[in-house]
């Protein structure tokens, strides 16, 4: 997975710029974009958390597109041993998706938590698709196939936006900063003003060959367009990235219908 075109990607689409925020964390801009590169090692968790601040979003959505643990796990884990106990019994019990909701709801229940600033809701990416705009196993040529059958489906919910409007504003975002995130995965997104959020997902036939960040051929793509500039779009974005680098694109090569794909990120989705 390649962290750095995470990183580039959002702030690239906060509007902040290389140089301001390496001065916001405390870093060189050179370093900031040998990260970005994937020339520099991943950030340290403290870093990746400030970063995160930053931007606004979770920090520990970062951390999972990194394959970090979160400092604070790892310190709860040395305050309270035995919850390390319960992490094992859980991974030992192999418990699924639909599983650790139950868990999940349970705390929730039980143990409420104070909401704190970087812990926003993650906006499920689930509830913006439907049937009708996802495409299993599509065949095609290039990129800008790709983009032709996206802004097809997505057209359909959008009224007023045409469809060569909305691949030019996709080619327009792609150019400020690549939508590829590694792991087979690219995030084209648009902004078009009062539009109702919406997605689009298609898997690819045959890998597509283009330029990614970490080599990896393009096998799934993910748009969404929203209505303004928000940090929920934001967060969205992140949270795709972080699908991706659990393995998004592999979990959905067998699909061969829609509802099969809406029912595997169902289960992803269900403890963002």
């Amino acid at each position: 997975m390649h962290l750095g075109a995470t990183l580039r990607l959002l702030r690239v689409d906060a509007g902040v710029s290389l140089r301001d925020m390496a001065r916001r964390i405390g870093v060189s801009s050179a370093y900031l974009s040998r990260v970005e590169n994937g020339v520099d090692a991943p950030p340290t968790a403290e870093r990746l958390a400030a970063i995160a601040r930053e931007l606004d979003v979770p920090p520990a959505l970062l951390m999972d597109v990194a394959q970090r643990v979160s400092p604070y796990v790892a310190g709860y884990l040395e305050e309270v041993p035995g919850a390390g106990t319960l992490f094992l019994e859980i991974a030992r019990r192999r418990l699924s998706g639909a599983q650790l909701t139950k868990v999940r709801a349970f705390l929730d229940a039980e143990f409420p938590v104070r909401a704190e600033r970087g812990g926003a809701h993650v906006p499920p990416l689930g509830p913006l698709l439907a049937p009708e705009r996802v495409v299993v196993r599509l065949s095609c040529s290039g990129w800008d196939d790709v983009l032709d059958v996206i802004a097809g489906r997505l057209c359909d919910a959008l009224p007023g936006v045409h469809a060569g409007a909305l691949v030019d504003e996709l080619k327009r975002r792609e150019e400020e900063s690549s939508c590829a995130v590694g792991g087979g995965v690219a995030v084209p997104h648009a902004v078009f003003s009062g539009a109702p959020p919406v997605a689009a997902l298609v898997t690819l036939a045959k890998p597509l060959k283009v330029d990614t960040p970490d080599g990896q051929p393009l096998r799934l793509v993910v748009a969404t367009v929203d209505g303004r500039r928000s940090n929920a779009r934001l967060v969205r974005l992140a949270h795709v990235a972080r699908l991706s680098a659990h393995g998004l694109a592999d979990r959905l090569l067998d699909a061969r219908q829609p509802r099969e794909v809406l029912s595997v990120l169902d289960e992803l989705e269900s403890l963002r």
